[in-house]
């Protein structure tokens, strides 16, 4: 199936009520219903982090701040010989803002609830008003031009709060980097590594100095070195990937997750690790199917709007995709189930009931880690790269032959059955 899509246009509005914010200084702003995080490498739930310390570092104009390491986020351990991988889940989103729809801090209640964590990947221009567009000077494109719009001073505040939240709780802030632009004609696919380095340092400024851009001095900062905090990205419309992993590598990014895939075990691209989307069977076809909203969309109705009377068909045959997908990793090669999505309403909103159903039947499954993916990374960053060759070698949906203690223990596999005393002989004839 074709693997490029189009990306609908997430503008953010400015109809939701802010949530209370954290006090000026962050101290103690962990959320107080925050559940303990599970350990990504071998047992149960553990007890949650502390929250930041009461020492708050402001950088710049003060929109950021180093406030400590991250709080409720595990400390990935190596698999012991012959132990069985978790099933690592991560689910992610694009362009990740706070609008009348009120999804991002919905699921940030979703995975709480469910002992998850994921992945928000923001884009830049949502924290840079209108007013100020002719700040963004967009690869091959004009100054001030995006393909998604800009934000205002209260969609702003109200996605700040949603990202301050969301990182206290243990997620992933990443980048889904500025103005959208997809196809010919300047679309990132027809960027060069200058180009996506551009794009990245101006990603990160507009997070850097929203405080400066927004005029609200007096808010609280994001609690994060936004800096040291990216280590990952999608690119929009999954195009452009190779020089992005080019540019991302000398900036310092970890992974990158804009490719298509099968559902294997990852490996190192351009020295970042290849968390590409993937391929699980599509129910009702004889086809596989891209794990990311979008695609159903366009595969089942072809607009946002379609037939109301297959709205929930088409909800479920999403869920029931992912989760066949699930099951085919769950009970085979343990491959991590990489899903993307948007805040958006697609057909009534099936996709994100369908989002919602797959984290609340996999998370709390045994062996299961719902996890973002830094949190993934660092996983496959402390594993010994022996361990990690031997599960890329195992097919999509394919348990090891012999059992997991034979292919990952500390010593040689078994030998196989000897042959037939006339297969010996018809071969060494042969």
């Amino acid at each position: 199936m074709a693997a490029t899509q189009r990306i609908a246009t997430l503008r953010i509005t400015a109809a939701v009520a802010a949530t209370a914010a954290c006090a000026a200084a962050l101290a103690g702003c962990a959320h107080p219903d925050t559940p303990p995080v599970r350990d990504p490498g071998a047992g149960g739930p553990k007890k949650a982090a502390p929250a930041a310390p009461a020492a708050v570092r402001l950088i710049g104009d003060g929109s950021t701040a180093y406030t400590g390491r991250q709080p409720h986020l595990p400390t990935a351990k190596r698999l012991r010989p012959g132990q069985k991988p978790p099933q690592f889940v991560v689910f992610s989103w694009d362009g990740a803002g706070e609008d009348s729809q009120r999804l991002f801090s919905h699921f940030r209640e979703v995975a709480k609830k469910n002992h998850a964590t994921m992945t928000y990947f923001l884009s830049g221009v949502y924290l840079l008003p209108g007013a100020k567009k002719e700040l963004y000077h967009p690869p091959q494109h004009s100054p001030g031009r995006s393909d998604i719009g800009f934000n205002d001073v209260k969609g702003i505040k109200d996605t700040v709060e949603q990202l301050r939240g969301a990182w206290l709780e243990g997620n992933e802030i990443g980048t889904h980097f500025n103005g959208h632009f997809c196809g010919s004609g300047g679309g990132v696919g027809e960027w060069s590594v200058d180009d996506w380095k551009s794009e990245i340092q101006q990603a990160k400024s507009f997070v850097k100095a929203w405080k400066t851009n927004t005029g609200t001095q007096k808010a609280a900062p994001l609690p994060f070195d936004y800096d040291k905090e990216l280590v990952g990205a999608r690119t929009p419309c999954l195009e452009g990937q190779k020089n992005f992993m080019r540019a991302g590598r000398d900036l310092g990014f970890r992974y990158d997750t804009s490719g298509v895939n099968n559902q294997l075990w990852p490996k190192k691209k351009e020295g970042l690790w290849d968390l590409s989307m993937q391929l699980v069977p599509f129910r009702g076809h004889s086809y596989e199917q891209l794990t990311m909203d979008y695609n159903f969309m366009v595969n089942q109705s072809g607009t946002t709007k379609g037939d109301p009377a297959r709205h929930a068909y088409w909800g479920d045959q999403m869920r029931d995709s992912l989760l066949a997908g699930f099951d085919r990793a769950y009970n085979g090669n343990r491959a991590p189930l990489l899903i993307g999505n948007h805040f958006e309403s697609w057909n009534g909103g099936v996709y994100m009931r369908a989002v919602e159903q797959t984290v609340e039947t996999v998370c709390s499954k045994p062996e299961v880690r719902c996890v973002s993916f830094r949190q993934l990374a660092d996983w496959l960053d402390a594993q010994d790269p022996k361990t990690l060759d031997k599960l890329a070698a195992l097919e999509v949906g394919k348990a090891p032959e012999h059992g997991w203690d034979a292919l990952l223990a500390d010593k040689p596999a078994p030998a196989s059955p000897a042959a037939p005393a006339s297969s010996k002989a018809s071969a060494a004839t042969s």
